[in-house]
């Protein structure tokens, strides 16, 4: 896939107030670290995780995706009225129907002739909705669409932390510590088609590759089950190990096929952001890849996995701190469970 006529516009983005440290967690757990003989400060050491944040308790997740638009709005000349498509991506959502992004497209006044609705694929969903704004704005059928998400990790970690000290397994506390690595936040990417005042061919999206490997789509699960008669319990389970080796060969065929698609080489890419998990999947993939660490951007270490926000509040941050400069071939390397990847191919 390949792109000529679209634009990042504009991103905005909201860090959750709440921060909770990894040892915070390993205390609420220590239990079963005695229990099991690992060692005081194991969390950070394994991830290179050292803190995430929350939202409090209760907090709407349409109210985070709103106010990261409202930031993402209050960068450019875009109004709310221009935007043609709203698509919430979040793994997260507030209820079953209607869409969460029907309350944002709400609040925020978008056009009334605006297509709205909720996407859903694991971490690469902000991705996803980015792809399918940026066909409709190269198709010509709109000029400006928004995507948004936000994540909440408190929940699932509460749960998990509460199954861990009823029940301190080894195999429990291994399909757990993904989990405890999750962290909270919000994201808007405006896309356009460069029409609305910011000089074309800043962020311009050049192209996308997309690649799958769906016989793994066991290795990472996040939903509900049913704890006892008529009552449904959320759970989490990864298979860490598992899915490093097949996401980091996934990530491998995908990089491959974007260097052919995109017309590439390794050397010219100035920067990568990638999904944020952890220090070892970073390390990993950027060696598989070829890529030197210094041209990556980094945000779990006090970030933790924030999902589908995780990349996009990541290029953001690097755009805010100038390491994403003028005119830099940038690649996005994002990765779900599924397997899913997309990488995307931008010249900043």
């Amino acid at each position: 896939m390949k792109y000529a006529r679209v634009h990042i516009e504009a991103m905005g983005y909201e860090l959750a107030p709440v921060v909770v440290t990894s040892d915070e967690l390993e205390e609420r757990i220590a239990t079963v670290h005695d229990n099991l003989h690992i060692p005081f400060g194991q969390l950070e050491s394994m991830t290179g995780i050292a803190e995430r944040r929350w939202w409090p308790a209760g907090y709407r997740l349409s109210d985070g995706a709103i106010a990261a638009a409202r930031k993402a709005f209050a960068n450019c000349a875009v109004r709310p009225q221009d935007v043609q498509t709203v698509i919430y991506a979040g793994v997260c959502r507030e209820l079953f129907e209607p869409a969460t992004a029907c309350r944002v497209a709400g609040e925020l006044g978008v056009h009334p002739a605006a297509e709205v609705f909720d996407i859903s694929n694991a971490c690469l969903g902000v991705l996803n909705g980015i792809l399918d704004i940026a066909n409709r704005i190269e198709l010509g059928q709109i000029r400006a669409g928004l995507v948004v998400s936000c994540e909440t990790a408190r929940e699932i970690v509460e749960e998990t932390i509460t199954r861990l000290n009823a029940d301190p397994r080894i195999e429990h506390y291994a399909e757990a510590l993904a989990t405890l690595t999750g962290g909270s936040g919000a994201v808007a990417v405006l896309l356009t088609d460069g029409s609305f005042g910011t000089p074309l061919g800043r962020r311009q999206l050049l192209g996308a590759t997309v690649q799958s490997a769906p016989e793994h789509h066991e290795l990472c699960r996040w939903g509900l089950t049913l704890a006892e008669p008529g009552m449904l319990r959320m759970f989490a389970a990864t298979d860490a190990g598992n899915v490093l080796r097949h996401g980091v060969a996934l990530g491998k065929r995908t990089w491959d096929a974007f260097l052919i698609e995109q017309d590439w080489r390794v050397e010219n890419i100035a920067k990568v952001i990638c999904h944020q998990v952890g220090n070892t999947n970073r390390d990993t993939i950027l060696r598989t890849i070829g890529v030197p660490k210094d041209k990556d951007f980094s945000t779990f270490p006090f970030l933790g996995n924030t999902g589908t926000v995780a990349l996009p509040i990541t290029a953001a941050l690097a755009d805010e701190r100038r390491f994403l400069q003028p005119g830099d071939l940038t690649a996005f390397l994002g990765i779900g469970s599924g397997l899913n990847c997309m990488m995307l191919a931008l010249k900043w």
